[in-house]
């Protein structure tokens, strides 16, 4: 099998992106550009990836923190063939090459391997599109149907303005020819740069010492080949890059209330019956079981969530596990380190942090359940408070199972409510309570007579 290096040219300034971030670094569905193109590079298992960097210096390597690519400053950046030049040191004498770049985040797997398998290890491959506009791009010239070379448009006559088929600048070149040429390349343009570009010409040219054959494919897909340079057009990839997997989970059977608002920014993996309503986002990586319906406006990263659960609208769930048949929402706060098992409500207004709820326990209203582990059975009333922080410690709070607990209770931890135990509304609760029992706190009602209640002052 032919050795395989993989270059990604990253070092563009992006100046139409008017931001200090470089350009590679923006993100796409949750993730930098550049770090969709070294997962689409990584699947081709080649022999090595190096990266061509340059403007934001080391924030590029320092944000992707991959310690398996080769990282190569580009500096002054002279143009791509100068980019590529840098990488020369560090390429295979034997294998191809395969230029990609770091903001053209769509390419798929199955095209590159196309593009590898025409070009082989001998010939050069181009991938190709052809485009009803053009503009911007560097039209393929081509001779008795063979490409002859690649005229950048600031270069180019009228009539080579006219062709439809445009270079994406992805490339496979074999690595004698690569090593040979690369250094011939001249900067004789407009733009006083290094045109990757020419070494079309170079292995067309039929006088050269090792003529090489050029083939070219063209993606499934157009918008595998579109690059950003402006928040716009990465406004417009990340609305088709969102149709695609919407479109995905639409053929695996997943309901979606209307696709055109659907947020995926990581891995979603979804079991039978599924329903997702409009604007829920995912980050992270997602499961859903079967029948998982979600609600409206909610937001969920990094959760597993069993089958039968009902996620009411507008609630927000992170890093953590959801039983079976669970009902959460709306409003509704899970946070990091949250586990619930089987059958257990969560309602309108509660926020549960770093707690496991064993099944068939509630928190049905305007609560806080924090450091905790809850009981099986458990009902927790309206305006209950663990207080598991005393200004410098968290403290855990142990309520058993078969509890009841009072409307605007403060469970004061470290604190363990036993099983079976009544708390009466309104307490404070700063001791272990005993099994089977009411507890309650509360000071003697008083009624104050002749008292009036003050009257705001007229200015």
């Amino acid at each position: 099998m032919t050795k395989l290096n993989i270059v990604i040219l990253a070092a563009g300034i992006g100046k139409r992106m008017n931001s200090k971030l470089p350009k590679v670094l923006h993100p796409l569905a949750g993730k930098p550009l550049l770090r969709h193109v070294l997962d689409t590079a990584s699947s081709l298992s080649p022999h090595k990836i190096c990266v061509v960097y340059g403007h934001g210096g080391e924030q590029v390597p320092a944000l992707i923190g991959d310690k398996n690519i080769i990282w190569i400053k580009q500096e002054p950046q002279l143009g791509t063939g100068h980019a590529l030049l840098q990488t020369l040191p560090q390429l295979d004498k034997k294998g191809v090459t395969l230029v990609l770049y770091g903001d053209v985040p769509l390419t798929q797997t199955a095209t590159l391997l196309n593009l590898i398998a025409a070009a082989g290890s001998k010939k050069m491959g181009l991938l190709t599109a052809t485009l009803d506009d053009p503009s911007g791009y560097g039209r393929i010239v081509r001779s008795k149907n063979k490409v002859a070379r690649i005229v950048e448009e600031k270069d180019a006559t009228a009539a080579q303005r006219k062709l439809r088929e445009i270079n994406t600048g992805m490339m496979v070149i074999p690595n004698a020819f690569l090593h040979r040429a690369l250094p011939q390349i001249e900067n004789r343009n407009a733009q006083r740069e290094y045109y990757l570009t020419d070494l079309i010409a170079l292995a067309a040219n039929t006088k050269a010492a090792e003529k090489i054959d050029i083939v070219t494919v063209e993606p499934e897909h157009p918008w595998e080949t579109l690059g950003v340079n402006s928040k716009n057009q990465l406004a417009q990839l990340e609305r088709i890059y969102q149709t695609t997997l919407a479109a995905r989970l639409l053929q695996q059977g997943v309901t979606l209330l209307d696709p055109a608002r659907f947020d995926q920014r990581g891995e979603l993996i979804c079991g039978h019956d599924v329903e997702i309503d409009i604007n829920a986002i995912f980050s992270g990586e997602v499961h859903l079981g079967d029948g998982v319906r979600v609600g409206a406006n909610c937001i969920l990263k990094n959760v597993r969530v069993a089958h039968g659960t009902q996620i009411a609208p507008f609630s927000h769930i992170e890093d953590a596990v959801i039983g079976a048949n669970c009902r959460i929402g709306p409003y509704a706060r899970i946070r990091p380190g949250t586990r619930l098992a089987a059958d257990v409500h969560i309602g309108n207004f509660v926020e549960v942090k770093n707690s496991q709820i064993e099944a068939g326990s509630k928190a049905n209203h305007l609560s806080y359940v924090g450091d905790a582990a809850v009981g099986k059975n458990v009902n927790i009333g309206a305006g209950t408070i663990t207080c598991n922080y005393d200004g410098a410690n968290k403290h855990q709070t142990i309520i058993e199972d078969d509890v009841f607990i009072g409307s605007d209770t403060q469970l004061v931890a470290p604190v363990k409510i036993a099983r079976g135990a009544t708390i009466g509304a309104g307490s404070t609760i700063t001791k272990d309570t005993p099994a089977d029992t009411l507890s309650l706190s509360r000071s003697k009602q008083v009624s104050v007579p002749g008292w009036k209640r003050p009257v705001k002052i007229k200015t």
